[in-house]
């Protein structure tokens, strides 16, 4: 596979540093029922990789002495991890805010049958991948079958009050090397396909755009579309979406526990930039690692998150 990681490590990008905590995104591992070609983590079906519960519960425990707000779980398909249920009801006993980033298909999985109701009963905020409201640009991303799977979910979830008073994220990730349009006006193309066509409701759209990472950068660099992304990525940033980056207030958690300024920078195995360490663990931080106004590593890849409306894990940035 081509590998973009050596063009993104060096970069002209604005320094930028942390501020407090307020979210821990935690990669339960990279197995997944599916392999979309946007994705940056190169998940699924064949992967092994899954967080342990040693690490897991040493995840409950930074939470508790954080004071970080919100668990973002992220993977693959976060809810294949065997220890998932367990650290979603720990999280939810704490008073944390629990964040499931699901492909929604997930929940016709084999041992998945009830996911939808425990996700309901835990009052999970779900934030789903549906890459747009036509059948054909999801199945060109996402695969054969995923849209009507994907639409069927939605209604399972809506019925147990998703889209209402439980709150239900679309997310949206453009087809191809171009920058997704603006949030508020695709949202309301959304809320009039969904709803006026199939009846189906959510709460708010996430437009997010593709990084140059793994299988969506092995995608560019193969058909030669790399540099004019890029291209397009520098041409299009904003210096006003900078102060609003997540990775301010964020850490990424890997699988193996260990730490990143961002889901991205994991991917890249790029680490803190603290106590000139090849990589800091989970434990550090419980036994006194501070990382307020630490620099944040940076590469050409943050023009992915300032770009245009700006991009990251909760979507545009501006507006």
């Amino acid at each position: 596979m081509h590998d973009t990681r050596p063009l993104l490590l060096h970069s002209d990008f604005p320094p930028i540093h942390r501020g407090s905590l307020e979210t821990l995104q935690v990669n339960l591992g990279y197995l997944c029922n599916l392999s979309c070609v946007h994705c940056h983590v190169n998940a699924g079906p064949q992967r092994t990789e899954l967080m342990d519960l040693e690490t897991i519960d040493q995840v409950l425990s930074l939470l508790t002495r954080s004071g970080a707000t919100t668990l973002d779980l992220t993977g693959g398909a976060p809810e294949l991890n065997p220890h998932f249920r367990y650290l979603v009801r720990e999280a939810r006993q704490l008073g944390v805010r629990v964040i499931d980033r699901s492909n929604l298909t997930i929940l016709f999985e084999p041992g998945q049958e009830d996911l939808a109701t425990f996700l309901a009963g835990q009052r999970v905020e779900i934030t789903a991948s549906l890459p747009c409201y036509l059948k054909g640009n999801v199945e060109e991303q996402r695969g054969k079958g995923v849209y009507d799977d994907s639409i069927r979910a939605i209604r399972q979830l809506n019925a147990l009050g998703y889209g209402d008073e439980l709150q239900l994220n679309l997310v949206y990730n453009p087809v191809g090397p171009v920058l997704p349009p603006p949030q508020g006006d695709l949202q309301e193309d959304y809320r009039r396909e969904l709803g006026q066509r199939l009846d189906i409701r959510f709460n708010q759209l996430l437009t997010i755009t593709n990084m140059p990472i793994n299988r969506f950068g092995a995608v560019l660099l193969a058909q030669g579309q790399y540099v004019e992304y890029m291209r397009l990525l520098r041409d299009s940033f904003s210096q006003a979406n900078v102060a609003t980056l997540m990775c301010r207030s964020l850490l990424s958690i890997d699988w193996l526990g260990y730490v990143y300024d961002c889901d991205f920078n994991q991917m890249l195995d790029l680490p803190l930039l603290a106590n000139d360490k090849p990589r800091h663990h989970i434990s550090e931080l419980l036994i006194g690692l501070v990382l307020e106004g630490n620099s944040i590593a940076t590469g050409e890849h943050c023009y992915g998150c300032t770009a245009g409306q700006g991009s990251s894990c909760g979507g545009a940035l501006d507006g």
